[in-house]
């Protein structure tokens, strides 16, 4: 599929499972944010681009207003210490004990908020860390599809042409190993379940045993033209037209 020329700085997206979307204007693309049709983790491209990105990655420069965590409701401020011969009286029932120094109740609030702000923390890190993590691996599956965008249009134009799936030895497409590219260890072509063709990219990422060795497959339904994600790594690390 050869890109038309005449659409200068002009959008491509990959809407869910379906075929590379485009060209449309920034209004449009902005326009399809708001209507829930693409979320953040929608792959687009534009001219100049050096790759596809999630579309948070334009978020700036398309003008888009992504969610973000409420701020916390600021602290009452509390009432004034009243004045007058009461306050006298309040001040000196609330004296400490004879014997307690002023040292040692400062050393006592100290270690107390010592302890609060400890547990508040660790309570912060066992939330922050994990959902980062997740954060992460969905953007490395996320890169994957898009990685493997251009092969889906050879796919289908090799049907096209040919009236059956393509495989790594007809000509045009390479060995499996020969797609080895960042967290794509290499990519199978041929038939998937129920006859379909597809493709089946395993992953590498040594270091990240969620993903590891694991698989990416796209099915391309050549009855209807329309292509389905699925995968053996969990839900919560892929994009969400992977999932189920």
């Amino acid at each position: 599929m050869h890109k038309d020329n005449t659409y200068v700085s002009q959008w491509f997206y990959a809407e869910g499972n379906r075929e590379r979307r485009g060209p449309i204007s920034d209004e449009d693309i902005v326009a399809l944010f708001h209507s829930r049709r693409i979320d953040e983790d929608t792959l687009v491209w534009r001219e100049g681009a050096s790759d596809w990105q999630p579309l948070r990655g334009f978020a700036s420069e398309l003008g888009l207003t992504l969610e973000r965590t409420a701020p916390a409701s600021p602290q009452p401020v509390p009432p004034a210490l009243p004045q007058g011969p009461h306050a006298i009286h309040s001040a000196a029932s609330a004296a400490p004990r004879p014997g307690m120094s002023g040292c040692a109740i400062a050393g006592i609030i100290a270690a107390v908020v010592g302890v609060i702000l400890l547990a508040v923390a660790g309570i912060l890190a066992a939330i922050a860390v994990p959902a980062y993590q997740e954060y992460l691996l969905r953007s490395k599956t996320t890169m994957v599809q898009g990685q493997l965008l251009d092969l889906k249009q050879q796919v289908v134009a090799f049907v096209a042409a040919n009236e059956r799936c393509p495989i790594n030895d007809d000509e045009g497409f390479g060995s499996p190993e020969s797609y080895a590219d960042g967290d794509i260890a290499q990519v199978r072509i041929g038939r998937l379940e129920e006859a379909h063709c597809g493709l089946e990219a395993r992953l590498h990422a040594p270091k990240q045993a969620q993903l590891d060795g694991r698989s990416i497959w796209l099915d391309y339904d050549t009855q209807t033209g329309t292509w389905q994600c699925s995968s053996d790594v969990e839900d919560r690390y892929l994009p969400s037209n992977c999932r189920g």
